[in-house]
């Protein structure tokens, strides 16, 4: 039997899916993107297909997947839906087709306990806070226990935890083979359970790092595949610009000096300078952070550096990890973490010297502050050329899916900035009758953005609309200040619960929202997308404006820049893109079942009043259009009765 007709008789009305799985009703476009997918296994070429919420994206690129008995890798965006499809979806479809294949999860390394730090923090008691020894508590407990050293499954421990960095490796600090605890290591047993497996799960940050990492020659933690699906596939332009950079953060200089304490410390008493040595460069790195500047912004690296008191810093910096490596330098050969820091300060210098040469074309130099941490970062402004040759040069099949890929019609902006060619191109329409089940409004009368009253007049204007729906409403912000003010309004004008994203964590924000009636959920950019809430908890999404990145951000401001001299125009070719789907993933918060039903309000008249807006109209669900705040309340009130 052909793959083609193995496809269909999966999907078929009396098909395996059908009998094995309790609920499952074929739709036609779920079918026709699992044959997509079966002919890119088959011809080993691209498939772009953007399937609207609803369709069975995850079974339609699952079946064929392991129908086709080809070697699969799916790389999802985020680690919850990477749980969620190994814990979830997997197991149901290899029940449902019986399938005798190996399947394996593997995570980025700061997801597993490195036993050595383990033994480490044990040894020399926690730094920091005493209170985070009842975590230690918690981790030891639970390690005598675990199979896989996931730290996602230590439950009771917070996932924001104070111990947590002290108890993972960095690529950096890794011993390797030469580590006391390699044949136990975590690490090691994930990718060996993936380069034995025929489905391997990993997300797009661990693909682009070994892509990179495939690029300089060394070894590769992903096994060769013959198919790799890329679910949530709209963020991997970013993710893989972050990997084919190079970025200087204070955290490595910091892990860097408390590892060169522990093994003064610990294994080299007699080396005191090195002691010494690491306090200095830490002492030296904290200076340097205050000459950036106060507060958490990003900026121009280039323009820093014409800054002559930072210029001074960085010199002061190289020259203290000259000095710390000379001290590394006549001890080498006395402990493996100690040669491991001689290699990781080379590094660092490289890395040093390449930031400071703020000269080579085609990137972007920037720098972040946050809190009393910095980073400084050279991406590239496209990674076509990188991304591009892999798809190209390998003879396997690559299928690119996500809710949110088209523009107006058009897959033109993504398949660019990846350097797809010649891939099979496809929109399915989500199968929920958007016309019954929702209703998009603009309101008239919106206030003038940018006025120092706008927030109160926003506020005035959505405040009868909640009210009216009980709640039961995300409020999506382009920035922190709309979202902070529009919280403070809603709690001081209004007896609604209202939940504030960063108050507690994403998860148990999203439990309270759902458990609790009347409540308003005030987020920004995490709440935009991968946020699944269905049933009456949401009827209601609001989004105070039209998503575009702010111009000053310095990785948008140089592609801009680079786009204009190619003869591009930057807002038509990377603005409004990048708006339009970042608006269609807040929308796409609402209708999540063939039964939800609920109200969308923008309110930026930009889409009715400027030439632009019809490209975000036409991209969003054909949901009936209002401009009537008073008819979202009948409409509303109608679906509640």
């Amino acid at each position: 039997m052909t793959l083609t007709q193995k496809i269909n008789n999966a999907f078929s009305e009396s098909g395996t899916l059908s009998q094995n799985i309790q609920g499952f009703k074929p739709r036609e476009a779920q079918l026709e993107m699992a044959q997509a997918v079966g002919r890119a296994v088959k011809l080993a070429n691209s498939a772009v297909i953007e399937a609207g919420t609803g369709t069975g994206k995850t079974f339609a690129y699952l079946v064929p997947a392991l129908l086709s008995g080809k070697k699969t890798i799916i790389s999802t965006g985020s680690k919850n839906l990477q749980d969620q499809l190994f814990k979830r979806d997997l197991p149901t479809i290899q029940k449902a087709l019986k399938y005798k294949g190996k399947i394996a999860l593997l995570k980025g390394r700061a997801n597993y306990l490195c036993l050595e730090r383990l033994d480490q923090v044990i040894a020399m008691g926690v730094l920091g806070d005493k209170s985070v020894l009842s975590d230690l508590g918690k981790v030891r407990k639970w390690q005598a226990a675990t199979q896989t050293g996931d730290l996602s499954e230590c439950i009771a421990l917070a996932e924001d935890s104070p111990i947590l960095p002290q108890l993972v490796s960095t690529t950096e600090s890794c011993l390797g083979s030469d580590c006391p605890n390699y044949k136990e290591c975590y690490i090691v047993h994930a990718r060996r359970r993936a380069m034995e497996a025929d489905v391997v799960v990993v997300n797009h940050h661990l693909f682009c790092a070994d892509m990179a990492v495939k690029e300089t020659g060394f070894g590769e933690l992903i096994p060769e595949a013959e198919l790799v699906v890329f679910d949530e596939a709209h963020q991997l332009p970013d993710i893989a610009s972050q990997y084919f950079g190079q970025s200087l953060t204070s955290r490595q200089l910091f892990d860097l000096c408390k590892d060169c304490t522990i093994v003064y410390r610990s294994e080299l008493k007699d080396l005191a300078q090195l002691g010494k040595a690491a306090d200095h460069l830490q002492k030296v790195v904290q200076d340097f952070r205050l000459l950036i500047g106060e507060g958490n912004k990003r900026g121009n690296l280039r323009e820093l550096l014409q800054n002559r008191t930072v210029v001074e810093g960085l010199n002061k910096l190289n020259d203290t990890l000259e000095f710390l490596s000379d001290v590394v330098k006549k001890s080498l050969g006395r402990s493996e973490t100690l040669d491991k820091i001689f290699e990781r300060l080379a590094e660092i210098k490289v890395k040093l010297k390449k930031l400071s040469d703020t000269t080579t074309v085609g990137y972007c130099y920037w720098y972040e502050t946050n809190g009393r941490a910095f980073g400084l970062h050279i991406t590239p402004l496209t990674v076509a050329d990188k991304f591009g040759e892999q798809l190209n040069t390998q003879k396997i099949g690559w299928v690119f899916t996500s809710a949110t890929l088209e523009v107006g019609g058009k897959f033109d902006h993504f398949c660019q900035r990846l350097g797809i060619m010649n891939a099979e191109q496809m929109v399915l329409q989500s199968p929920f009758d958007y016309a019954k089940q929702s209703l998009l409004c603009v309101p008239r009368y919106l206030p003038d953005s940018n006025k120092a009253h706008t927030l109160t007049a926003l506020g005035q204007l959505l405040k009868p609309v909640i009210e009216a729906n009980k709640g039961r409403c995300f409020l999506l912000c382009t920035s922190y200040f709309m979202m902070r003010g529009l919280a403070d309004f809603l709690r001081e004008h209004s007896d609604l619960s209202v939940l504030l994203q960063g108050e507690t964590s994403k998860s148990r924000l999203l439990e309270k929202f759902v458990a609790e009636p009347n409540s308003v959920l005030v987020a920004t950019q995490s709440f935009w997308e991968g946020i699944d809430v269905r049933g009456d908890a949401l009827s209601l999404v609001i989004i105070d404006k039209l998503p575009f990145t702010a111009p000053d951000e310095p990785l948008l401001k140089a592609r801009m820049e680079d786009c204009r001299l190619q003869g591009g125009d930057p807002f038509n070719d990377i603005q409004i893109p990048e708006a339009v789907i970042t608006l269609k993933q807040g929308v796409g918060r609402l209708i999540r079942d063939v039964t939800d039903r609920g109200a969308v309000i923008i309110c930026d008249a930009r889409l009715v009043m400027r030439q632009y807006g019809a490209t975000f109209l036409k991209s969003l669900p054909p949901s009936q259009r209002t401009r009537d705040l008073g008819k979202v309340i009948g409409f509303l009130k109608a679906q509640g009765s």
